[in-house]
């Protein structure tokens, strides 16, 4: 058996390293395309480096673009090289432009797809990510799911039973993997206590009376507690022509995922808009705040330790005081968040 897995962004990169080496395990061959969705160094190469995934077989280089002329360039780069590869299977992971022009290519050539993260829903079809899941669902022949709800969606959705797979989370396996490696790295924070800041959603950056009212809740909330704010290329640029003085604020470069998983786990709250951000913190029990109307991943509200609290301003100062004096939800993992999914992928897609 042949499988050829399809990369492009950070999440992604995360997500397919241990499948990989589930894989491996069984000595299955497989190729790996990176769609160079995400170029930067510090978003992409290291990661390679840190969750030991081996070189890319193909590099796309397809940089940045609109969401269509992204989608649309991968789909061109990537048709001839599975037409040579001839895979068997192809996976593609979670919900960027990438999993979707891969799931595209497969279709229109007949080659069966595993779309790893299956069935999440945020229910809001303003986001890209959400086109991006329905359309990569509907067109994939195996669907792997992280959670109970996301094969309900599937399932209400009208999806065959015996294509979805409920396996836990595979970004927990890569979490799991390096969290005794994080304890021992130094923080390049100069305090003990700190808020963890991670914003990139065209919601809160593109709009600058958004990121503007953020920005001043955190100047606000600095007076209390250190702010730690590690900045996405896109974000920074916004917060550039903004013009505000965040002197008060730890503003970072993005950092590989050891440096932020280290980050992340000593953190006294974590504000983001990511999503598998929530899906982290819900994991090492470390009190997040989500910065969405809406989460794709809803057992971290109702198992974890996320609370939405969109662009209420009020919310968002009410749950911080609450963790600030020690009240927040400590949650726990949902089922089968134990490390071991890109095992039970394995399992199905070799048999």
């Amino acid at each position: 058996m042949h499988i050829l897995h399809i990369v492009g962004a950070r999440p992604n990169f995360m997500k397919a390293a241990p499948v990989m080496r589930a894989l491996q395990q069984r000595g299955t061959k497989q190729t790996l395309v990176h769609t160079g969705q995400h170029y930067d160094a510090n978003m992409s190469e290291v990661f390679f480096s840190q969750l030991q995934m081996p070189a890319p077989d193909v590099n796309l280089e397809v940089g940045s673009g609109s969401h269509a002329r992204q989608t649309a360039e991968i789909m061109t780069r990537l048709e001839s090289v599975v037409l040579e590869r001839k895979p068997d299977v192809v996976a593609v992971y979670g919900d960027v432009n990438s999993t979707l022009a891969g799931a595209l290519v497969c279709a229109k050539l007949l080659v069966p797809a595993a779309h790893i993260e299956a069935g999440l829903r945020s229910f809001d079809r303003t986001m890209p990510e959400e086109i991006n899941r329905v359309v990569t669902d509907r067109l994939s022949d195996w669907l792997f799911t992280p959670s109970e709800d996301a094969g309900t969606n599937l399932q209400q959705e009208g999806v065959a039973e015996d294509k979805i797979f409920l396996v836990g989370n595979v970004m927990i396996d890569s979490l799991l993997r390096l969290l005794p490696l994080a304890a021992k790295t130094d923080s390049p924070v100069p305090a003990e206590r700190y808020a963890l800041v991670t914003l990139h959603r065209p919601a809160n950056v593109d709009s600058g009376n958004a990121l503007g009212s953020i920005l001043e809740e955190l100047l606000q909330l600095s007076a209390q507690l250190t702010v730690v704010f590690p900045v996405h290329p896109r974000t920074r640029q916004r917060i550039s022509d903004l013009g505000m003085d965040l002197g008060r604020l730890h503003l970072l470069d993005p950092l590989p995922y050891m440096e932020f998983l280290a980050l992340e786990q000593r953190a006294a709250v974590v504000i983001t808009d990511s999503g598998g951000v929530q899906e982290e913190t819900t994991y090492l029990r470390v009190p997040c705040l989500t910065l969405r109307a809406n989460t794709e991943r809803p057992v971290t509200v109702t198992q974890g330790t996320n609370v939405v609290v969109g662009n209420d301003r009020e919310k968002l100062r009410l749950e911080l005081g609450k963790i600030l004096d020690g009240n927040f939800k400590a949650g726990q993992p949902p089922p089968l968040w134990d490390g071991h999914a890109a095992e039970r992928i394995a399992e199905v897609l070799c048999k």
